[in-house]
């Protein structure tokens, strides 16, 4: 349990590059309104793979807001991140000067990294030789980079790190980012989640180990968590950033405060590369660390950003995790998996779910579960089905969990003074 003289911490902005909205309004509207971002990969041509759909981002152009060297020396996955750190820093009204920059840090997980930087680089390795390879290929490809691209363009001179535990990796950056700042090792962190591995290597890899959905004819209906119907996940890729600040800094300021985080639970599996232990007792034990963080009980809760990634592996898994956690009120909770519209970010997906997380709370409006027509059996919780649901929502937890057994449980509030 945090020490009863840590410091409070709360979300004074956000932003979010993701499949049904490139900034934050977009991307509450499409989650509010239940759009499908999946759609025929346009990357490149997918008619020799198994699974040929993705959520990809659309209609981004970096040129918008970096100059065109930057760009070119940078993956798509820190091109996301560089982007909403710098927007949510302006959403959030804090600037960074001499004055503060070595108490404002980044922390971004990622759980590939740069990946088409590698598959590009490869070929060129094979066709013309290793003296023609970039000498930005490591640089652009390693996955911390999007942290420290980040502290470059932002100016911030604080704790600078980067999370990489699979699809749990966003989350953790959050947390992480979360304990920096409660225990007075920094005043404010640029912290989330990016990806952007939707490449030819990434699908093949990914479709051989058949977690991804082939149902290539109707792709708007192919991500469907919790639903009997379900063939796996739809891989998807974005953003989403979270701007955190200890609560006397941002109310010294006048920030405009959009929630607060209160609980932060991880724990191992330690059973399995890709599969969650039978019953989901890691994922359970969890999210009662979280709560127990938080000091809040599970009568508490109002909502639940499920990871929910529409794998017969993950979803009545989760659905155990949840009742082992929450016993008999894990019925009166509403559940939603917006996996269901954005597709799976991997390593991003933390960072846009917190965001959603904390929109929810905002506007008191929870996100639905597209494309549950039927349920399964073993997913017997209230789901949220196809429409989002106007209701009271003080907290909020977000589950993320990854290959090699990490599970990793936020939770968030409203502020109150």
């Amino acid at each position: 349990m945090a020490n009863s003289d840590s410091k409070r911490v709360v979300v004074t902005g956000m932003d979010a590059i993701t499949p049904i909205g490139n900034n934050l309004e977009e991307y509450w509207a499409g989650l509010v309104a239940g759009r499908s971002g999946t759609a025929r990969i346009t990357h490149f041509d997918p008619s020799q793979h198994a699974s040929q759909i993705a959520a990809e981002v659309k209609g981004f152009d970096p040129g918008d807001f970096l100059d065109k060297k930057e760009v070119r020396r940078m993956d798509r996955f820190s091109q996301f991140a560089v982007i909403a750190g710098q927007r949510a820093l302006e959403h959030s009204g804090l600037t960074i000067t001499d004055l503060n920059a070595e108490q404002i840090g980044t922390c971004i997980g990622s759980g590939i990294g740069g990946l088409k930087v590698l598959e590009d680089q490869q070929e060129i390795y094979l066709d013309r030789g290793p003296s023609r390879c970039s000498p930005f290929m490591i640089p652009m490809m390693i996955a911390n980079m999007a942290a420290g691209l980040t502290a470059i363009h932002t100016g911030a001179k604080g704790p600078s790190t980067c999370a990489v535990t699979a699809c749990a990796a966003g989350s953790n950056a959050i947390g992480d980012a979360f304990r920096l700042i409660q225990h007075g090792y920094a005043q404010a962190m640029i912290c989330g989640g990016t990806e952007a591995a939707v490449t030819p290597l990434s699908v093949a890899g990914f479709a051989s180990a058949r977690a991804l959905s082939t149902r290539n004819d109707d792709p708007t209906t192919a991500s469907r968590p919790f639903d009997k119907t379900r063939d796996g996940f739809v891989i998807g890729e974005g953003c989403g950033i979270l701007i955190l600040e200890e609560l006397e800094h941002a109310l010294s300021r006048g920030a405009t405060i959009y929630g607060e985080i209160v609980g932060y639970g991880m724990t191992c599996d330690a059973y399995h590369m890709t599969s969650p232990v039978p019953g989901g007792i890691g994922a359970a034990r969890c999210i009662q660390l979280a709560l127990k963080d938080a000091g809040i009980s599970p009568s508490d809760i109002s909502y639940i950003n499920a990871h929910g990634t529409s794998t017969g592996a993950n979803d009545p898994t989760e659905t155990q995790a949840i009742k082992t956690a929450l016993g008999d009120v894990a019925y009166k909770v509403a559940v939603s998996s917006t996996k269901s519209m954005t597709g799976h970010l991997l390593g991003g997906s933390g960072g846009i779910e917190a965001v959603a997380t904390c929109l929810a709370i905002a506007n008191d409006i929870a996100p639905p579960t597209i494309n549950l027509h039927d349920p399964d059996p073993d997913c017997d919780l209230d789901y949220i089905p196809n429409q989002s649901r106007p209701m009271p929502i003080d907290v909020a937890i977000s589950n993320s969990f990854g290959f090699g057994g990490h599970n990793v449980t936020l939770v968030f509030k409203k502020y109150r003074s």
